[in-house]
């Protein structure tokens, strides 16, 4: 079986890469890519993107309404860019893709490759304070897929993101920063002794006593996280879907022209070498030849 991965919904460059090497592995489905996505998010927000109470926040002496609106369209405006920034910096596995109606509201999902947490497909929210990015406006990640790790509250899926980063600094940290460290939490193979300041003590507890239990929790969250994938959040930007026809046609497109990996070309190393006008020209064969075979049909 090949399992084709779309990476990077960024505009700069598509990465995938497939994997002939075990059949049995958990085939991720594909992210259907609507009109609002990443080419839609407007440079200048418009008032109806804007967050919610903006016109409520409260005024500094000698501060007038409209000078106040001039500091959250430039809060907004530099979200923007750091967002526009995400097509060449977000990790590898890892997409994000903002809100319809809120522009500090994104919807993510994390990929994972190795590890423990192989072949989890792990669904999450971003959401950054009306006054990000400001120094100690911490963004939050909540998950909504169940996620079985020390850096997770259990019940309400936010990530530690303060435990980890107690001072936000406004001119070292961004989004990228927060998207790097929700992926990395997937990797982690060691925990910090004497730290009660995990969110789930429960899995941190299980790990360092009982490895293999913890590893038998951690594999239920990966197969409960597979199940959950085709069950699209009300108002998620990010919508998953069955395979098609055309999705086949595409994976044996790819095969022609890249040839299926082996054991001496990772997943990196096809990600490089996969550009996003080669992915679109593969994808407008794909289509085409699915309409013909319809037709034929």
């Amino acid at each position: 079986g090949i399992l084709l991965k779309a990476e990077r919904l960024s505009h700069s460059r598509t990465h995938l890469w497939y994997n002939t090497r075990n059949p049995t592995d958990h085939q991720v489905p594909r992210i259907q890519n609507t009109p609002s996505t990443m080419s839609r998010m407007p440079i200048t927000p418009s008032p109806s993107r804007t967050s919610p109470g903006t016109s409520g926040s409260r005024r500094r002496p000698g501060q007038t309404p409209s000078s106040m609106d001039r500091e959250q369209a430039m809060r907004d405006y530099k979200l923007t860019i750091e967002y526009k920034h995400l097509k060449q910096h977000c990790p590898v596995g890892v997409y994000l893709l903002p809100s319809f109606d809120d522009i500090r509201l994104f919807h993510g999902v994390v990929f994972v490759r190795r590890g423990m947490f192989t072949n989890g497909v792990f669904k999450f929210e971003l959401r950054c304070p009306l006054k990000y990015n400001d120094a100690g406006t911490h963004p939050t990640v909540k998950f909504t897929s169940y996620v079985y790790n020390p850096h997770v509250h259990p019940t309400t899926g936010e990530v530690d993101i303060k435990r980890e980063y107690p001072r936000w600094d406004s001119n070292r940290h961004f989004l990228t920063t927060v998207l790097t460290y929700v992926k990395r939490i997937f990797y982690t193979r060691e925990y910090q002794d004497e730290d009660d300041k995990y969110p789930n003590q429960e899995a941190l507890k299980l790990y360092k006593t009982d490895l293999e239990g913890f590893r038998r929790r951690v594999a239920e969250c990966v197969r409960e996280s597979q199940k959950g994938v085709y069950l699209n959040e009300n108002g998620s930007t990010i919508k998953f879907t069955k395979e098609e026809k055309v999705h086949e046609i595409l994976r044996d497109l790819m095969k022609q022209r890249y040839g299926a990996n082996d054991d001496k070309m990772n997943a990196d190393d096809i990600a490089r070498v996969v550009t996003r006008e080669e992915t679109l020209e593969l994808i407008k064969q794909a289509r085409s030849l699915s309409m013909a075979r319809n037709s034929e049909e």
